[in-house]
């Protein structure tokens, strides 16, 4: 018997005109204009139901370079702004 793809969003994850936000914690900024945020949420494994924690990083654009390590941020979905970098931090 095979449980149903069911999962649960703990994280405050926001569909706007812009684009998805997502709530996180700055890991590092030690690249200009540029920190990396972590965010995790909790998932419900479809077979067992145990919920676990999943992280995933994403680099978002900090302009005047004010946000530092530990900080609590929101990152904004965003156009491309480098290889890798597909965020913007709004708070």
């Amino acid at each position: 018997m095979k449980a149903k793809n069911t999962q649960k969003n703990t994280e405050e994850t926001k569909e706007t005109k812009g684009g998805v936000i997502l709530k996180g914690v700055v890991v590092s900024d030690k690249m200009d204009k540029t920190v990396v945020v972590s965010v995790s949420r909790f998932v419900k494994h479809p077979l067992y139901g145990k919920f676990y924690k999943v992280s995933k990083k994403y680099k978002a654009h900090d302009e005047e370079n004010t946000h530092k390590t530990g900080d609590k941020v929101e990152i904004i979905e965003t156009r491309p702004i480098s290889k890798d970098k597909r965020f913007a931090v709004v708070k």
